[in-house]
């Protein structure tokens, strides 16, 4: 269970069918893993974001002290896209509350689109919206401003909060316009295969509804099919990922 995740597969899907893949294998509590609703899709007609976490604090509330901040820590960041397993998501926690400045602007998103960044997320501000949505490169935010204030990084790769969701380096992001999920790498392999299985039983019960062809007992029994159905998938699920 622990080979590589095929990112293209895991785009295919949204994040609620990812959340509900993601507890068939009950490896996390149901109530964790994704973002609050703080969090949302600046574009949410954009495609499904997958990407690694890259993780950098912010401030723009007073300018940088010389003494604590690396001047090349934007450069060192864009290097560390190569560390990764595939492409990067750059993850912001603004440290500033509120924030004071936006975190990002058209030219951020194009430099990190160009280095092969998939996405953007910031617990901050974003701006430039018109220019950005023209580059289709999903980012997620808590709002917008139009100024950046003494906008800087403060440190690169550590456990950052947004959201209400601890992002450590390397962790494997899935957004779109329902929000952010982490998917837990150990089963990220298998997840399009749990996605699809849940789509298909859960049509057990959908269909019937589209048809207009059920009464309260045929709604019933499907119920009932479905979570036999999805029971016996997680036991599936469960025996792959400890073997």
């Amino acid at each position: 269970m622990n080979s590589m995740p095929d990112l293209s597969e895991l785009q295919r899907f949204d994040t609620p069918t990812i959340c509900n893949a993601i507890e068939l294998f009950e490896v996390r509590s149901p109530a964790a893993g994704y973002m609050s609703r703080e969090i949302t899709a600046c574009f949410p007609a954009l495609a499904p974001m997958v990407g690694y976490a890259v993780t950098t604090t912010f401030r723009s509330s007073a300018p940088a002290s010389k003494s604590d901040v690396d001047p090349n820590l934007s450069f060192r960041q864009l290097e560390s896209f190569a560390d990764l397993p595939g492409p990067a998501v750059v993850v912001f926690e603004d440290l500033d509350h509120p924030p004071a400045g936006a975190t990002f602007g058209d030219g951020m998103c194009l430099t990190y689109k160009t280095f092969g960044a998939a996405g953007l997320i910031t617990s901050g501000a974003a701006r430039d919206l018109d220019n950005v949505r023209k580059l289709d490169f999903p980012c997620f935010s808590h709002g917008t401003m139009s100024g950046h204030g003494f906008c800087h990084f403060e440190s690169l790769n550590i456990p950052v909060q947004v959201g209400g969701l601890m992002i450590n380096p390397g962790d494997l992001l899935h957004g779109d316009c329902n929000g952010v999920v982490t998917i837990p790498i150990e089963i990220a392999a298998d997840v399009p295969y749990a996605c699809e299985q849940f789509l298909k039983h859960e049509a057990t019960v959908l269909d019937r509804l589209h048809a207009g062809k059920t009464d309260l007992s045929g709604h019933q029994r499907a119920l009932q099919e479905m979570s036999r159905r999805l029971n016996d998938l997680k036991v599936e699920l469960q025996n792959r990922l400890n073997s």
